[in-house]
C-alpha cells in the first residue's frame, strides 16, 4: 500500500491514542497513581495545568477527559480538539486535519502526500450561498413566523427574541442528488441557518446549521454547511447596527442558540439590547478569536462560553489572544522592554515581573501588596470591626487603581483604550439555553401550583398547617347544623 492510499481504518490500526496525546503536547503523568495511563499538559512554569488531563481506557484505543465520560479514538480526538495541533492553522476541513496529523505521526513525507483528502472521497467545494434557496424571517408576517416555529419551540426561544435577531438567521434549502438503485434522485433538505462572516467583511462564508427537533423532543441535526470557512468565519449579530470598531459590548458564545437564550434572559439590559453577539459554532479557532478581537478591541468582551472544562479552556484562549493583541500594539522601548518580556504567554499587562519596573512603580506595587495583606489579615483574624475591614479593603482598591493607571501610562496602553474581558457563566446548567429551559420549566411549574391553589381557595378548601384539608362551611350550613343540634 502506498502512502497515498492510507484510510481512516489504517490510522486506527497503526496509531495508538497515546501517540496522538503526545503529539498534541500532553505528557505521561507517572505520578498520578491511576490504574490506567493518564496524560497531562505542562505549563510554561514547568507545572502541570490543573484540570487538563486525559485518561486512556482499558483497551488502550480510546481516552476520556474527566469528569466527562465521553471517549475519543484517534480520529474523533483530532476532530474534537483541533486547536491542540499545530497543523490546525490554515486547515478548514477536519478530515484534512486528521490526515495531516496522522501522517505526521506515521512520518509520511509531505512530498508524497495526496493533495486531496481520502475520506470523505469527494472533494468539498468552497461554500457558495447561491447553492441555497433562502427564506427570510419576516417579523410582522404570521405565516413567516410559523415556518420558523419548529426550530425554536424546543429551545424555549420566544417570538420577541426571534424578532430581535430576525435579520441574522434564515431557512436555507439545498437540493442534493444521489444515485440510489442506479436511478438519480434529488433530495431537498432545509435547516435553520445562521450566516457566518469574516469580521469586517460582508461576504457570507458559511452557515451554522440547526435542524428541527426530533419527535421525541431531543435536539436535531447541528453542524456547519459543507465548505464553510470555519477557521475565520463567525456568526455576528450586530443588534446595535454600529461599526464593529465602535461597539461597546461583544458577547461570545459557542452557538447561536446560546446567544439568543442569553439575550432572552437579559433582554431588559440596554447594553444587551445594543450588543454584538458572536457565535463560533463550536470550538473557537485562533483565526476566529483574533479576527473579531482585532476589529473590536475597544469593546468589552463578554466571554459567555459553556460552563464546563472545554468552555473554560475556550475562555482562557480568548483572554490569551486578547492580551496578545493588546501587548503587540504596545510601543517597546528601553524602559519597558524587560517588563514586557517578563509577561508569561497568554497573560496580561498586570502579570509581569514587578522587579523589572522602575522604582516609583515598584513602590506603588509595594503599597498595594501591603494593603491587600493587611485587609486579608483583618478579615480572617476576626478581631477587627467590620467597618475597619471595609475601610482597609477600600484602601487596597484605591492603591490598585493608582498602580494600574501608572502601569498603563508606563506601557502606553491608554492610547489603545482597550475594553477588557469579563467571564460570564449561567447561574445553573452547562450553557445559556439550558438555563433558559430550566427557568421556563420552573416558571411553568410555579404557575401550575399557583393555579391549583387558586382553585382550592375558590372551592372553599384551605390547607391546614399540618397538611390536612379543612372545608369551610358556609354561614347558611352552619346555622342549619346549629338548629339540628338544638
Amino acid at each position: 500500500m502506498s502512502a497515498n492510499d492510507l484510510t481512516y481504518q489504517d490510522y486506527l490500526n497503526r496509531i495508538n491514542i497515546q501517540e496522538v496525546l503526545q503529539h498534541a503536547g500532553y505528557t505521561l503523568n507517572r505520578r498520578d497513581g491511576l490504574r490506567y495511563p493518564s496524560y497531562v499538559r505542562i505549563g510554561s512554569d514547568g507545572r502541570r495545568v490543573h484540570g487538563d488531563k486525559f485518561i486512556v481506557t482499558r483497551n488502550g484505543d480510546r481516552c476520556f477527559q474527566p469528569p466527562e465520560q465521553r471517549t475519543y479514538n484517534v480520529i474523533s480526538f483530532i476532530k474534537n480538539f483541533p486547536h491542540l495541533f499545530p497543523q490546525h492553522a490554515g486547515i478548514t476541513n477536519p478530515d484534512h486535519l486528521v490526515n495531516e496529523v496522522c501522517r505526521d505521526i506515521l512520518n509520511v513525507p509531505r512530498a508524497v502526500r495526496a493533495v486531496k483528502v481520502l475520506e470523505p472521497r469527494k472533494e468539498i467545494k468552497p461554500f457558495n450561498i447561491k447553492d441555497y434557496e433562502l427564506t427570510s424571517f419576516r417579523k410582522y408576517d404570521f405565516e413567516s413566523i410559523k415556518k420558523f416555529y419548529p426550530y425554536f419551540k424546543s429551545r424555549g426561544i420566544s417570538i420577541d427574541t426571534q424578532k430581535a435577531f430576525g435579520d441574522h438567521f434564515m431557512l436555507a434549502t439545498k437540493t442534493s442528488q444521489s444515485n440510489a438503485s442506479q436511478t438519480k434522485q434529488r433530495h431537498a433538505y432545509t435547516n435553520l441557518s445562521f450566516p457566518m462572516k469574516v469580521p469586517g467583511k460582508e461576504a457570507v462564508v458559511g452557515f451554522e446549521e440547526r435542524g428541527r427537533a426530533r419527535l421525541d423532543g431531543t435536539s436535531g441535526y447541528k453542524g456547519k454547511a459543507m465548505g464553510s470557512n470555519s477557521t475565520e468565519g463567525l456568526w455576528i449579530a450586530n443588534l446595535g447596527k454600529q461599526e464593529l470598531s465602535s461597539a461597546r459590548n461583544v458577547y461570545w458564545f459557542e452557538s447561536a442558540y446560546d446567544a439568543m437564550a442569553y439575550y432572552q434572559l437579559h433582554r431588559d439590559n440596554k447594553d444587551v439590547q445594543q450588543g454584538v453577539f458572536v457565535s463560533t459554532g463550536g470550538n473557537p479557532t485562533v483565526g476566529q478569536l483574533r479576527g473579531m478581537l482585532s476589529v473590536s478591541l475597544t469593546a468589552k468582551q463578554h466571554v459567555c462560553f459553556d460552563n464546563d472544562l472545554a468552555g473554560r479552556q475556550f475562555a482562557d484562549n480568548l483572554t490569551g489572544e486578547f492580551h496578545k493583541i493588546v501587548l503587540s500594539r504596545v510601543q517597546t522601548n528601553d524602559a519597558n522592554k524587560d517588563y514586557l518580556e517578563s509577561i508569561p504567554a497568554g497573560k496580561g499587562y498586570l502579570d509581569g515581573d514587578v522587579d523589572m519596573l522602575p522604582q516609583t512603580l515598584y513602590k506603588q506595587y509595594g503599597k498595594l501588596e501591603s494593603a491587600c495583606q493587611e485587609a486579608i489579615s483583618m478579615r480572617q483574624g476576626g478581631l477587627s470591626h467590620v467597618d475597619d475591614v471595609k475601610q482597609q479593603e477600600n484602601q487596597a482598591r484605591a492603591y490598585f487603581a493608582e498602580y494600574r493607571q501608572s502601569l498603563r501610562a508606563f506601557l502606553g496602553l491608554d492610547k489603545l483604550n482597550e475594553g477588557g474581558t469579563v467571564r460570564e457563566v449561567p447561574a445553573h446548567g452547562k450553557d445559556w439555553n439550558e438555563q433558559l429551559l430550566d427557568d421556563l420549566k420552573a416558571s411553568q411549574e410555579a404557575s401550575i401550583e399557583d393555579n391549583d391553589e387558586s382553585q382550592k381557595v375558590a372551592a372553599g378548601i384551605d390547607l391546614d398547617v399540618d397538611g390536612s384539608i379543612e372545608v369551610e362551611e358556609s354561614e347558611e350550613k352552619k346555622r342549619t347544623h346549629s338548629s339540628i343540634k338544638r
